[in-house]
């Protein structure tokens, strides 16, 4: 058996008992997951495992911050998902016919956090879709980053499927001109549109984390 310190997070669809053709919509998740999983670095990509139900893993609380971020800034339009992130151990405890199973208290710590994203969402945080749990007690780093949550997810839920799209776009190196000819519109309505989505401040949050991770020298 092996251990490690990591980041797990399980992403579930929200509202998945309304969706029609649940073939069709895994079909759109696995591509917009694969999109994801080219832009961020991962130890195990986005995958399917369970029903409507998807998995990562990562080294740092911030590749599992932008990974989630731009997952829902690439969900299809109509769908929407929930997500949650726990550091802890990982330890792999044998093997079944999807490959290697695994445990520890990075998993345990997903689910509760994922638990307590929805339970918050059906609360008064009604544009909650992230929550992060880190291994052991609640600690103020866990609080900061709950706190980006918070604000992070209620940007995203305020914006437009074409807002998202850009925001996506943007994130991934397009120029805005080429944004303005995929949309059909003008550079300047992209310029205008991503300064109203707030994506600069998304940014800078995800460069926060960092920054913070480098200077510490701690894998955050």
């Amino acid at each position: 058996m092996t251990s490690e310190m990591r980041v797990a997070v399980i992403v579930d669809l929200v509202d998945s008992r309304r969706i029609a053709d649940r073939a069709a919509v895994q079909h759109l998740l696995e591509r917009a997951f694969a999109t994801v999983n080219r832009a961020v670095g991962h130890v195990e990509p986005f995958a399917a495992t369970l029903g409507d139900e998807f998995q990562a893993v990562f080294a740092s609380v911030t590749d599992a911050l932008e990974a989630t971020l731009l997952a829902r800034l690439a969900m299809p339009e109509g769908l929407d998902c929930r997500f949650g992130l726990g550091r802890g151990e990982i330890r792999a405890v044998g093997t079944g016919l999807t490959g290697v199973l695994q445990d520890g208290s990075a998993w345990w710590a997903a689910r509760a956090a994922i638990d307590e994203a929805h339970r918050r969402a059906d609360g008064q945080t009604v544009t909650l879709r992230s929550w992060y749990r880190g291994d052991g007690e609640t600690s103020f780093t866990d609080a900061a980053i709950n706190a980006y949550l918070l604000g992070r997810d209620y940007i995203v839920g305020g914006m437009s499927d074409r807002e998202r799209r850009l925001a996506l776009g943007s994130w991934l190196g397009r120029s805005q001109s080429v944004l303005a000819e995929q949309e059909q519109i003008s550079q300047s309505a992209v310029s205008q549109s991503l300064r109203r989505a707030g994506v600069t401040a998304l940014r800078a949050g995800i460069g926060e984390f960092r920054e913070a991770a480098t200077q510490s020298g701690v894998p955050c």
